[in-house]
């Protein structure tokens, strides 16, 4: 989870570093470490803490040099701390490392009997130690490809050497490793995001291969040290600016950004003039398919979990839903007429892609739902469907989880269309019910005030609910999440009717319960449901959409109201108020609200 870069170039590199570590902080900010190389000796600079301390420390002393490695931590083995900050270094190299070495205590054993000494806590020092070791007796080629070899787990690496002025090596498995071309310079780094304000063109590491960056050549090679070839991509380059502009937070934005993201998305996929969606590139035929297996983890999971109601309710697939991190150790029996989606926003999901390419090695049909279309996820799937959200920096998803379910709903209307599963009236009906969605979004974003005004209470209760049946379960789940997420508040999403089974026994008097009730088929058993927790003294926050009838209940603490539209819809609208309830949260409790606690944007550990 971590963010690595590097620069070798015909200047001096460590302001470019510092900027792009800026980029990169929503992937770690326990600590942050750039080194250098300057006149045959290894300069380090490390701060415990956010970049903000690095740059503080890089002020008081110029660290020179044209060449240079940066980082950005998400703590695993060892507390934030300066001693356990990237990069780590010998007097000879100097390593930055996303991921886990599985084997370290092994490695470390072995290399403390050769004599080396460990200063950190870490995993990643066993790396310096080791091809520190190899340089004693090999070439520096040769050193990298038996260190490689010795090495068990995931990473993305960024070397530098004492005696290689001009040279940076970078080796990916598992984590996500990218490079890209400049002028009289080249870089590295953990995603194309960090590099995006220094080049566009950008190529990528798969497994097990490793990189020679020089300021004007790059060479690639696989595990066995054979140079390969790679295609160098073009980036859209309208991306590269994305500021906070007048809000106090990116989530806040991103929040409000949802109508437009949600126009944006329908715009690339629905052919007004036919009345159609355009995927009509898509591999298989509709009788090649006759299962789904969706799979996601996190706020991606519950976008899965809301897929298999619409998929369930409108076509007929079998449908599964299944937790990336578990899906890669059970014992799966490959379905030959399955389609195996994987949804995630960043497209680098470590659990998420360790699933994916389990899929590809047994020859399955997969297909990508992300949000960045150069990722790892999206390259290795054999289809892929982007959710059109632009960058999402907040660290807890909101427009991109709104992306999700909508292009998944997308895609199971144009499969039960194609499988005649709906008939073309029904089809044309759900097409034009989208067209007002991005309006009703826009609407529902004024229950702010509304929000607000229930916060206290979430915020000052040692945990809280949140009920839903049927399309509302993966909402409440999500709302739960958000809540965990930013306000540091436990939080759990039930489905309404198992509350009588168990979860009841946690309702006591005055704790905060949200109950998702939209007027739907399961309406009247929810409200029912509401009546059981409030009888035990909890305080219901309903949500609803607006309606003439009156509440079939009494005693309702609070209600948000949101704007009608239909049962497949209604998910999408249902979410806005549980995002405003999370943020507004945390802003009363003084939390850091991109970047909560212990969390990162793109996990891309196990």
């Amino acid at each position: 989870m971590c963010g690595i870069v590097g620069i070798t170039s015909s200047k001096p590199v460590s302001s470019m570093i510092l900027n792009s570590l800026r980029k990169l902080e929503y992937r770690g900010y326990d600590s942050s470490g750039i080194a250098t190389l300057h006149e045959g000796t290894i300069h380090e600079i490390k701060s415990e803490g956010r970049v903000d301390a690095l740059e503080k420390n890089l002020n008081k002393s110029n660290l020179y040099g044209n060449i240079g490695i940066g980082h950005v931590r998400w703590a695993t083995h060892g507390v934030p701390s300066t001693i356990n900050a990237h990069p780590h270094s010998s007097e000879n190299v100097s390593v930055v490392h996303n991921g886990i070495i599985e084997n370290s205590t092994l490695l470390k054993k072995m290399l403390l009997k050769k004599g080396h000494k460990f200063k950190s806590q870490t995993d990643t020092e066993v790396i310096t130690h080791l091809i520190t070791e190899y340089l004693k007796k090999n070439d520096l080629k040769t050193s990298v490809i038996k260190m490689l070899k010795r090495l068990h787990g995931s990473f993305a690496l960024g070397i530098i050497f004492k005696d290689q002025p001009d040279l940076i090596v970078g080796a990916r498995r598992g984590s996500p490793l990218a490079v890209g071309y400049g002028p009289n310079e080249n870089y590295l780094g953990s995603d194309s995001y960090a590099l995006k304000s220094m080049t566009n063109k950008i190529s990528y590491l798969n497994d097990g291969e490793f990189c020679i960056l020089k300021k004007n050549n790059i060479d690639f090679f696989d595990e066995n040290g054979t140079k390969v070839n790679k295609k160098i991509l073009e980036l859209s380059s309208n991306e590269n600016n994305y500021e906070k502009g007048e809000y106090k937070h990116f989530m806040a934005k991103e929040i409000d950004e949802q109508p437009t993201t949600i126009k944006n998305c329908i715009n690339e996929y629905i052919d007004k003039k036919n009345n159609d969606i355009n995927i009509f590139n898509f591999p298989w035929k509709s009788k090649e398919i006759s299962s789904i297996v969706l799979i996601g983890c996190g706020t991606a999971y519950h976008s899965c979990l809301m897929a298999k109601y619409w998929f369930e309710q409108i076509t007929t697939f079998d449908v599964s839903v299944d937790i990336a991190s578990e899906f890669r150790y059970r014992k799966n029996r490959f379905k030959k007429n399955a389609l195996y989606i994987f949804v995630s926003q960043s497209g680098e999901t470590a659990d998420t892609y360790a699933a994916l390419d389990l899929c590809n090695k047994h020859n399955m049909k997969t297909c990508a739902i992300v949000n960045v279309v150069e990722s790892s996820i999206a390259r290795d799937s054999k289809f892929v469907l982007p959710i059109h959200c632009g960058p999402e920096i907040g660290v807890a998803s909101t427009k991109a989880f709104i992306g999700q379910m909508l292009v998944l709903y997308l895609l199971c209307i144009k499969l039960a269309k194609n499988r005649k599963d709906i008939s073309k009236d029904i089809f044309n009906n759900k097409i034009k019910s989208l067209e007002s969605l991005s309006n009703l979004i826009k609407k529902t974003l004024n229950t702010e005030s509304d929000i607000q005004m229930v916060c206290n209470s979430f915020v000052e209760a040692k945990g809280s609910m949140f009920l839903g049946r049927g399309y509302s379960f993966p909402i409440a789940l999500e709302g739960a999440l958000k809540l965990k997420e930013l306000a540091y508040v436990h939080a759990e999403g039930y489905p309404a009717g198992e509350m009588k089974h168990g979860p009841l026994a946690l309702i006591e008097e005055g704790m905060p319960v949200v109950v998702i009730a939209p007027r739907d088929e399961y309406y009247k058993k929810t409200i029912s449901n509401m009546q059981e927790v409030i009888a035990r003294g909890a305080k219901v926050l309903l949500i609803t959409n607006k309606n003439k009838d009156e509440i079939f209940s009494e005693n309702i603490w609070q209600s948000i109201e949101v704007e009608n539209t239909t049962e497949d819809l209604f998910p999408f609208l249902i979410t806005i108020p549980l995002q405003k309830l999370a943020y507004y949260s945390a802003l009363k409790k003084g939390y850091d609200i991109d970047k909560p606690r212990n969390l990162a944007k793109s996990v891309t550990v196990e």
